[in-house]
């Protein structure tokens, strides 16, 4: 028998959970790891080791006065941050985890729903949510949340050409749009991160500049622009952006591995989910380990990056790997 509708249910409340747990303490895993590597100590103070600051900095959001300006824009102002966060959590569905597996008469799906165009899904929704961040800083009637929009506008519509084309190469080579075949096909062949390494590096960049991380955070110029396109936000709104934010370095994290690590399949012993996990640990530890290290570009120095660099290399790797495709068939 197929996959009820109910298992999918089941399936969706468990990723949300999980990954909103992830992301709740990859916070933690960040200030620890930073506090490390930069010899001083890391949140010790809410629970054995710091373990519950977490949920200190949640219940301190949510006590905290969720105020509105005056000259803000309601409805705007106030959906903004809800599209954020529901686009970065929707866009977790259609990354495989799993090869499935059968319980009892039921055969369950590694992931929450199986898209034959998944990939053109996420990209679709990653654009979608971009809105919400500039909304929201137009919506706020604030003239540094606006500018703050208008950079974030800039740095994410500029990176997404370089994030598509880096990711064609996998595409020819996967002979699909589908994640869940990318996958199989790297199984039964080679992890794409050989053969599509420039691809790979590509689109690794592209993503710390779509996720507005450290060297790219310019849309968060704290120094320059208090805080951003979020300025005017506090409490639970302003927790939906950060969440919003994490969320979506997460869902690249899993992208990537999908993409250019095979996903579930490890090179030894076949334990499928915890492969994608392990693996989403390591890119989500070299993130947090660019921003411990990196300075933050000028904003000249990061447009000519993602235009003169990026693009014209994610173009050429696309170019060359459909050259081979066409050459071995």
């Amino acid at each position: 028998m197929t996959e009820p509708w109910w298992i999918s249910l089941i399936k969706a409340a468990v990723v949300i959970n999980l990954l909103l747990g992830v992301f709740a303490y990859t916070t933690l895993l960040e200030r620890k790891v930073m506090g490390r590597m930069q010899l001083r100590y890391g949140p010790n103070r809410a629970g054995p080791f710091g373990v519950l600051q977490p949920i200190a900095d949640l219940v301190k959001l949510i006590r905290k006065e969720a105020f509105t300006p005056t000259q803000a824009l309601d409805v705007p102002y106030i959906v903004a941050p809800v599209l954020s966060a529901f686009t970065a959590l929707a866009a977790f569905a259609v990354i495989p985890f799993g090869e499935g597996w059968h319980v009892w008469r039921w055969d369950v799906t590694g992931q929450i729903v199986d898209v034959p165009i998944s990939l053109i899904l996420i990209f679709a929704l990653g654009s979608v949510g971009i809105y919400g961040f500039i909304v929201g800083g137009w919506a706020s009637e604030s003239k540094y949340s606006l500018l703050g929009s208008m950079r974030t506008c800039a740095q994410l519509v500029s990176y997404e050409v370089s994030l598509a084309l880096s990711v064609l190469g996998v595409v020819l080579m996967g002979q699909s749009l589908s994640l869940t075949e990318i996958v199989e096909k790297q199984g039964d062949t080679i992890w794409f991160a050989v053969p599509q390494f420039i691809g790979l590096v590509t689109f690794f960049v592209a993503g710390v500049a779509e996720t507005s991380r450290a060297p790219f955070d310019l849309p968060e110029a704290e120094s320059e622009l208090v805080a951003g396109y979020h300025t005017e936000y506090s409490g639970m709104r302003w927790g939906l952006f950060q969440m919003a934010e994490y969320v979506n370095m997460i869902t690249l994290s899993g992208l990537c591995v999908t993409l250019f690590f095979a996903g579930w399949h490890g090179p030894w012993a076949p334990l499928g989910p915890l492969w994608f996990l392990l693996k989403v640990a390591v890119i989500l530890f070299v993130f947090i380990w660019l921003r411990t290290t990196l300075p933050r570009l000028r904003y000249d120095q990061l447009m000519a990056f993602g235009w003169k660099v990026l693009l014209p290399v994610a173009t050429l790797n696309a170019l060359v790997t459909a050259l081979l495709v066409v050459a071995i068939d």
